[in-house]
């Protein structure tokens, strides 16, 4: 008597039969099928033995059933998203759920590069600067109304002019009489140095700084021979066509102080009453 050949679920022959073995017991095929096959996610029948499952998280399908939700197209070998459980194709879900360049209309793709400002939206290269329309991408840039400049263009075309160099202030500088400057640009008409943050005075319009001012222009002490400029709150005494620091008014022969006293002028010399009394 021939051994016994049965399918281990239904104990039906399987002689003659076409059977799959599984963890060394044969099954026929209705059996391996109820037994062992997943179950569609689509459509809730059985993925058979002989067709072709695919799996995308923790569910299974058919692959005539792994389908767009929205146009129906096969995604069984396409690039897809899943949206609260649907599946969807590529261009179903940028044209219901990606933004559009506010540039070109044309649908900004997942995963490419674009760029965000102001609640538009842009592909790279796309967002280009309004005057030179040289892409920006992670540039810094500068925003005027609907427009965007890069910051030389921006510079170029609205930062004020230093009235020395000509070229454009982009932030910073000093105004002198109304002009803006850059601050290594305002200097002394005389020895270069920077007045920006210092005391200075003018000549004829051209800026000074204090020494050179003095040494300049300044009247000399008829004393001391210094430069008496007045600066800081300081005074002087004037007489005819000569002038003193005031702490150098001083008698011209005992040198005590001229300041609000009665003084003689003796030639060159200044005296004070008591000297000019014993002359």
């Amino acid at each position: 008597m021939a051994d016994r050949f049965d399918c281990d679920n239904c104990k039906e022959s399987l002689y003659g039969r076409k059977y799959i073995q599984s963890e060394e017991s044969p099954y026929c095929i209705p059996c391996y099928d109820s037994l062992f096959s997943n179950t569609c996610d689509e459509c809730k029948e059985l993925i058979g033995h002989d067709a072709r499952e695919l799996f995308y998280e923790e569910r299974h399908y058919h692959e005539h059933c792994f389908r767009c939700f929205r146009c129906d197209r096969s995604l069984a070998d396409e690039p897809f998203t899943s949206q609260d459980d649907a599946l969807l194709c590529n261009d179903c879900y940028c044209n219901e759920f990606s933004s559009k360049c506010v540039a070109c209309d044309k649908i900004v793709m997942p995963g490419t590069r674009k760029l965000e400002y102001g609640g538009s939206t842009w592909h790279e290269g796309c967002f280009i600067c309004h005057s030179c329309e040289q892409p920006i991408g992670s540039k810094s840039f500068i925003p005027d109304k609907d427009e965007h400049y890069c910051v030389p263009c921006y510079e170029e075309k609205f930062a004020p002019r230093c009235t020395r160099c000509k070229k454009a202030l982009a932030k910073g500088g000093v105004t002198y009489r109304d002009e803006p400057w850059h601050k290594e640009c305002f200097v002394c008409t005389n020895c270069k140095t920077q007045l920006a943050g210092q005391h200075f005075t003018s000549r004829d319009d051209t800026p000074y700084c204090l020494k050179c001012f003095s040494s300049l222009y300044a009247k000399k002490c008829e004393a001391c021979s210094k430069p008496i400029t007045g600066f800081g709150g300081g005074k002087y005494i004037s007489f005819e066509d000569r002038q003193w620091h005031q702490p150098c008014f001083t008698c011209s022969q005992c040198s005590v102080s001229l300041v609000g006293a009665g003084f003689f002028p003796d030639g060159d010399r200044i005296l004070c009453r008591d000297c000019h009394t014993n002359l």
